[in-house]
């Protein structure tokens, strides 16, 4: 028997469209969960890896300031040094010598005073920086367990549904000839949802190909009819 000989039904076409649609949203929903869930992960390793980041400059940042701190301290002692020695010249020429000595150690160490207040604000502000990472770290792993159990509450939500519209899908599919299921599984397994189309207007529902006249009356019949164009199985909504 031809193709176009057999009829099915148009409502049991609409009706396994409506399961198949129904099915991949399902699908596409329970995939979706764990990339939603991974994306978050990888939110919050980065906002860990920044964390991680600001620790360890705050920490270069201490260790320069202590190094400036000690210089100073150094150059504290030496200008100290340099004023005993001073009291004790023996002529006017090493006291000048030593008086500009002092004079420039002490404006190196001013300007290290000024280094060491800029180290320390930028270590407060690194601290702060930490601080307020830290909080986006300990926020982002909340909502990253929080995520985790609506996916998996929707998952097994939806996991029963799946269940549920696969035994509809096999009751419905059982009411389709025995000569026209072969072609339909192969089309279903290539196009899945896009397998069937509704005829809309003379034209493929699926690809809006206009269908040739004959096709649309063998529609309009209940007869099997493949669009010429995408190769959709075809079916007359209800009200066309």
């Amino acid at each position: 028997m031809d193709a176009n000989e057999l009829k099915v039904s148009a409502q049991v076409l609409a009706r396994l469209h409506f399961l198949h649609r129904q099915l991949a949203d399902l699908r596409g929903r329970l995939r979706r969960g764990p990339m939603l869930v991974q994306a978050r992960e990888q939110h919050l390793a980065q906002l860990q890896q920044q964390v991680e980041r600001l620790r360890q400059q705050t920490k270069e940042a201490q260790v320069a300031a202590d190094h400036k701190q000690l210089q100073l301290r150094e150059g504290e002692d030496k200008i100290a040094k340099l004023k005993k020695r001073l009291q004790e010249a023996s002529n006017n020429k090493e006291y000048q010598l030593l008086l500009e000595q002092i004079k420039a150690d002490e404006m190196a160490n001013s300007v290290l005073e000024t280094e060491i207040l800029e180290a320390l604000e930028k270590i407060d502000s690194l601290k702060q920086q930490v601080h307020e990472a830290t909080q986006q770290v300990e926020k982002a792993q909340q909502d990253l367990e929080r995520i985790r159990r609506e996916v998996q509450q929707e998952a097994e939500t939806i996991q029963g549904d799946i269940q549920r519209l696969e035994e509809e899908l096999q009751q419905a599919e059982s009411l389709l000839p025995e000569m026209l299921r072969p072609k339909y599984q192969r089309l279903v397994q290539a196009k899945g949802a896009d397998a069937m189309a509704p005829v809309e207007e003379r034209m493929c529902g699926g690809c809006y190909h206009e269908l040739p006249p004959n096709q649309v009356s063998l529609v309009r019949l209940n007869r099997i009819v493949f669009c010429p164009s995408c190769g959709r199985l075809l079916y007359l909504e209800s009200g066309s």
